[in-house]
């Protein structure tokens, strides 16, 4: 392939810029808010299943409180009704007075055994709303933290877009200059390499930083300006400059 010593130069212009949008491409892939972003999203994952078990318990732990708080009611209303039977006088033989007696008392201390049931539901139900209390707190910690990470995260991203599209603009009118054969083996190249064209400098290709040897150097020097030449050890477009050692 033959193509003017210039245009091949505007190679590694075009290589530049590539460059360019290579590191910008891995930075944006790389970026510090990604990890953070990954872990806070676990974090908020686990700490939103926590808040719904421990929601969960709370609930069921109401609804148990308030069945023993009806036990107490129904049990008190049943022993408040026989008092006022036996204070009635309406009950007059001993043996029912006697039976009734031995029924409020026994009313009672189910009133009580019942109450301590209440009050032991009552400590774990106040556990548990504090547990539940202290999990919304984190997961909206996190939340929090997950948001502004992911602010960051879309500053970035704009601010590496804006340079990648100015890169880009620049890119292509480099590329509007390059004929169109050599600029399809560049890009051949550079999808096959990562790089297309490097420099010939003081006798070693800048792509894979070999040194060439003699009888390789003797060759380039004796090829036309005009041709285009590979390196043998990378296979790139190996650009000639008044650096290159010739």
């Amino acid at each position: 392939m033959k193509a003017a010593p210039e245009a091949q130069k505007r190679l590694l212009d075009l290589a530049e810029l590539d460059s360019v949008l290579d590191r910008l491409a891995h930075r944006r892939r790389n970026l510090p808010e990604l990890a953070e972003i990954d872990e806070k999203s676990k974090q908020y994952a686990r700490l939103a299943t926590q808040v719904i078990e421990a929601e969960t318990e709370a609930g069921d732990l109401a609804r148990e409180q308030s069945k023993a708080e009806h036990d107490v009611e129904a049990v008190r209303t049943r022993a408040d009704r026989d008092q006022k039977r036996l204070d009635s006088g309406a009950v007059t033989s001993p043996r029912d007075l006697a039976s009734l007696q031995s029924e409020i008392a026994s009313l009672h201390r189910r009133q009580g055994d019942l109450e301590e049931v209440v009050l032991e539901i009552m400590e774990r139900r106040e556990a548990a709303d504090t547990k539940v209390t202290d999990l919304v707190a984190q997961r909206d910690e996190v939340r929090a933290a997950l948001t502004a990470a992911e602010d960051r995260r879309d500053a970035s991203l704009q601010e590496i877009e804006k340079e990648a599209g100015e890169v880009r603009g620049r890119r292509a009118a480099v590329a509007a200059e390059i004929a169109a054969d050599l600029l399809g083996l560049y890009d051949k190249l550079k999808d096959q390499y990562g790089i297309g064209a490097a420099m010939l400098h003081g006798g070693r290709c800048q792509g894979c930083k070999v040194a060439l040897s003699i009888a390789e150097m003797n060759r380039i020097k004796a090829a036309p300006h005009d041709e285009v030449l590979r390196c043998d050890e990378c296979r790139r477009i190996l650009v000639r400059t008044s650096e290159s050692g010739l």
